[in-house]
């Protein structure tokens, strides 16, 4: 089934990575550059998944989790934080924002792809 994803970065490159890893596997794809450019999207709209880096600059990854949760279209959807972060502390303030799973970046395509699927609502 067609998921809605949004992917947000600050690396070009890694949003494309990521778009096309999710594309390739019948995806739609939404980018967003920092979590300021997402929040505004997503407080728009609903999407079916949330992926993002955590340093980025304007609003960092873990700022736009918090934000995320206290919108009601995002309390539930599932959030992916995929970066390079991989230290205790960051990955609990990441957990304590509302983050459903952490990836650390560099990430192989079928990794990122078993994680979506065992996130995404209704997936089959």
């Amino acid at each position: 089934m067609r998921k809605t994803i949004m992917t947000v970065d600050d690396a070009a490159t890694m949003r494309k990575m990521i778009s096309f890893t999710l594309k390739g596997a019948g995806h739609d794809v939404l980018e967003a550059a920092d979590g300021a450019e997402a929040y505004g999207v997503l407080s728009q709209r609903a999407v079916d998944l949330i992926i993002t880096d955590v340093n980025m600059p304007n609003m960092d990854g873990i700022e736009l989790v918090r934000r995320l949760r206290a919108h009601p279209n995002h309390q539930r959807t599932p959030i992916l934080m995929l970066t390079t972060e991989s230290q205790p502390e960051i990955k609990q303030q990441g957990k304590a924002a509302g983050a459903t799973g952490w990836i650390v970046k560099p990430f192989q395509q079928e990794q990122l792809l078993a994680v979506v699927a065992r996130v995404l609502p209704n997936s089959n």
